[in-house]
């Protein structure tokens, strides 16, 4: 199946990067609102740099990426469906109920697929908490936290504009990581209660050439929220861009049997702790989408698998099974994550409308069928 992009900013790069490293992803086409932007991105990595409309009605395109802005999304993927074929759509999917269910018939009218990431909850460190949580090595999960604090991209972003409007800020940007890795771990979401808050009407942006420039705040910047699931645990997750320093682990799930110490949900591997007493397991995942492939601007090596839920997808699609970074749980993250900022706004607990199945697990071997 051939693939197309439409929106040619920073993350595009990532997905051309990585897409080598699978089998089934073929991208030979990319576009933008911006003509210079996309013959950019073609020019480096040999692909045809094409109009929006020129992407659309070329019937040798099958699936879109659609990399735009959050605002855009749900037009952008409309239009692709509408055009006849599948679409993955980065995170956020979209930004109300509404929207995702108009895709979602549009799609069933086609009998087309939505995907959508983050598809980071494939890693090999959340794949073996999951199998650690399924095979009752933790016992049932009855609490957890989530922390994700730092102060903010303005320091170092060139455009950090849309983080601070609608369809940014912490929760939207980031708490999709950590909530599509609760859903795949816990299940689904019942209610939840929250209370936010905005430190500054204004950020300055210090990069560079727009150094001193200050961007509007129209978004909670501090979101601290108690999910809980159908399955009765209860987890608190905090998110802010308010905060210089903090020494809370990124994610914790606490089982009747033991806690289990989860890594970086941002990312695909990290090292799992299971504790019990003073008793502490390290485990080191044994997973493809655990080895460390990806050098990073520190010199560093990490685990980078994006595109492996687009991978699933295709090959999904090609065997007539469900794929796992599917519309169904994307929405039900969006809920999740909408009603936690409408709880904010109005300090009551909102019921979630929405729901969805768990993912299936990516084993090891699923995992390596996806791999070059």
């Amino acid at each position: 199946m051939k693939i197309g992009i439409i929106g040619c900013g920073n993350i595009s790069a990532t997905y051309l990067q990585l897409a080598p490293q699978f089998k089934s992803l073929d991208i030979e086409a990319c576009s933008d609102l911006d003509d210079s932007a996309a013959r950019a991105l073609g020019d480096t990595f040999n692909i045809q740099a094409m109009s929006i409309a020129s992407l659309l009605a070329d019937e040798s395109i099958g699936l879109v990426i659609n990399l735009t802005i959050p605002s855009a999304h749900s037009a952008v993927s409309s239009s692709v469906l509408e055009a006849g074929k599948h679409v993955f759509s980065e995170k956020p999917y979209v930004l109300s109920l509404d929207d995702g269910l108009a895709l979602q018939a549009i799609a069933d009218k086609n009998g087309l697929r939505i995907g959508a990431a983050p598809d980071t909850f494939l890693g090999g460190a959340h794949q073996c908490a999951r199998q650690l949580i399924d095979s009752g090595r933790v016992g049932r999960i009855v609490g957890g936290s989530c922390y994700f604090m730092n102060h903010g991209m303005e320091d170092w972003h060139p455009s950090p504009e849309s983080f601070y409007q609608p369809g940014g800020g912490p929760m939207l940007d980031m708490g999709v990581y950590y909530i599509s890795n609760l859903v795949q771990l816990v299940g689904p979401v019942k209610r939840v209660m929250a209370m936010s808050s905005r430190v500054a009407d204004t950020r300055t942006i210090g990069f560079e050439a727009r150094q001193g420039e200050t961007v509007p705040v129209d978004v909670a910047t501090s979101v601290n929220a108690i999910l809980e699931f159908h399955t009765g645990a209860q987890i608190t997750l905090s998110l802010s861009w308010d905060v210089w320093q903090h020494e809370h682990n990124r994610m914790e799930l606490y089982g009747s049997g033991a806690t289990l110490h989860v890594p970086d949900p941002n990312f695909f591997g990290g090292q799992l702790r299971v504790a019990k007493g003073v008793d502490v397991e390290c485990i080191h995942p044994e997973h493809p989408f655990a080895i460390e492939n990806h050098e990073q601007n520190n010199g560093e090596f990490s685990a980078n698998y994006r595109g492996a839920g687009l991978a699933d997808m295709i090959d999904a699609i090609a065997n007539e099974r469900p794929h796992r970074c599917d519309n169904t749980l994307a929405l039900h993250v969006i809920d999740v994550m909408i009603s936690t900022l409408r709880s904010g706004e109005t300090g009551e607990s909102v019921l979630i409308e929405t729901s969805c199945e768990r993912p299936a697990a990516m084993n090891a071997a699923a995992a390596a069928a996806l791999l070059l």
